[in-house]
């Protein structure tokens, strides 16, 4: 039994283990240098593996996709993923913020323990082969440094990502192959993204680069179905990225999508309210400057007084009432979320409609799929790499199934 497994990131390489421990022969084809890429680049600022919080609130993060998550999360869950790390002798610690890690904060040793042990139960990797779809006789067919190969399976995990950061090899040019074969796919969009504002210049080149630290981001059309996320975030040359607009990327990217812009409004003190912001900055300002007065009074200072400058008109900084609003909802005009090479993830892809529950494509019987090349989306915080996993052990031990109960007879 021979399962061709096309991609070596995270679910790709935990597809390879699933199907290796069912008996198969397994065989990875990757079209970089080397696996792991976009793996390791994760791992630079700490490996953020899953999240330790409930698991019904696990299960929420994953949207309008959770019922098809659910189950995938059931056989290979947050607790399972830190057992399977345990295996290697790497200990994880849940942070402050219930972020689990593995103890070193470091993504290449768990790789490299991991590829040594794929390696072991005899997994082959094949470095440099890109996928270009099938042959006339229905075999793989790869672009390498040597020429063209066709290569024979008895199934294949397709594991080939999004279109997010192309230059770790998740370029999305998997889609038109798919396409090709019938299958609809998703478009795909930016997910865990930062948006364009259009700064001023002054404010631009003053503030570029700084963080905008202990705020609240709110999301929302009214009071009733309002969202809000405690953290912090960053000023770019052309808007906002990190922390919460992470966390509210998917809303205010559907927001711009419906109506070609959307408002994200910003807390500033999330530990004063408006009365109280009101009184205090009702008080005589004297000689003092406005800028000192609201350091002064309500502790705004620095990026966040630059968001004030950038946003409120001088006719309501001399109003303490309409001032102390905006310093609590703040609004912030987004014009576009940045390109799909910027994004942290990929939204959009393969639809989990026209898959299996162990995700075969049910018009291309022996192909599977897995990661971030299906329709689903999720904040950072875990949840992305959790999934991954999770699709990945899911396709490599159904491939193996599939197999088992149909013999040679992938259908492309």
């Amino acid at each position: 039994m021979k399962i061709a497994i096309i991609g070596g990131g995270p679910a790709g390489l935990m597809a390879a283990e699933a199907a290796s421990a069912g008996g198969a022969q397994v065989e990875l084809y990757d079209a970089m240098a080397s696996v792991g890429r976009k793996f390791l680049l994760a791992g630079k600022g700490g490996l953020n593996l899953t999240h330790s919080e409930p698991f019904e609130t696990f299960l929420s993060r994953y949207g309008a996709r959770r019922a098809q998550i659910a189950p995938l999360l059931a056989s290979f869950g947050p607790d399972t993923l830190r057992a399977w790390v345990l295996g290697f002798g790497i200990h994880t610690f849940v942070g402050s913020s219930g972020r689990v890690f593995p103890a070193d904060l470091k993504a290449a040793p768990l790789l490299r323990a991991w590829l040594r042990r794929l390696r072991q139960a005899g997994v082959q990797f094949h470095m440099r082969h890109r996928w270009s779809g099938w042959n006339e006789q229905g075999a793989l067919s790869f672009a390498t440094p040597t020429g063209m190969h066709a290569i024979q399976a008895d199934a294949v995990v397709l594991a080939l990502g999004g279109g997010s950061w192309p230059k770790l090899g998740s370029d999305a040019s998997w889609v038109p192959l798919l396409i090709g074969r019938g299958l609809h796919i998703a478009p795909l969009q930016p997910a865990n993204c930062g948006f364009d504002v259009g700064w001023s210049e002054h404010f631009r080149m003053k503030f570029s680069g700084s963080p905008v630290k202990s705020v609240v981001a709110i999301v929302g059309k009214d009071v009733g179905a309002l969202s809000r996320y405690p953290g912090e975030f960053v000023i770019t040359e052309t808007g906002v990225e990190g922390g919460v607009v992470y966390r509210a990327s998917a809303a205010l990217r559907d927001e711009i999508l419906m109506k070609g812009v959307a408002t994200l409004r910003v807390d500033l003190t999330p530990d004063r309210d408006v009365p109280r912001l009101t009184r205090d900055l009702s008080q005589p300002r004297g000689k003092r400057t406005m800028a000192s007065h609201l350091e002064r009074r309500a502790g705004i200072e620095g990026v966040k007084a630059g968001l004030l400058r950038e946003v409120v008109s001088k006719e309501d900084f001399a109003d303490p009432a309409l001032l102390a609003a905006m310093i609590k909802s703040l609004p912030l005009r987004l014009v576009a979320p940045r390109p799909l090479e910027e994004a942290i993830s990929t939204a959009g892809g393969v639809p989990f409609e026209a898959l299996t529950r162990q995700l075969m494509v049910r018009s291309l019987p022996g192909v599977f799929c897995a990661g971030e090349m299906l329709d689903w989306e999720a904040p950072t915080g875990g949840y992305l790499l959790t999934a991954c996993f999770a699709t990945g052990h899911a396709s490599g031990a159904g491939a193996v199934e599939w197999v088992k109960k149909n013999g040679t007879s992938m259908v492309v």
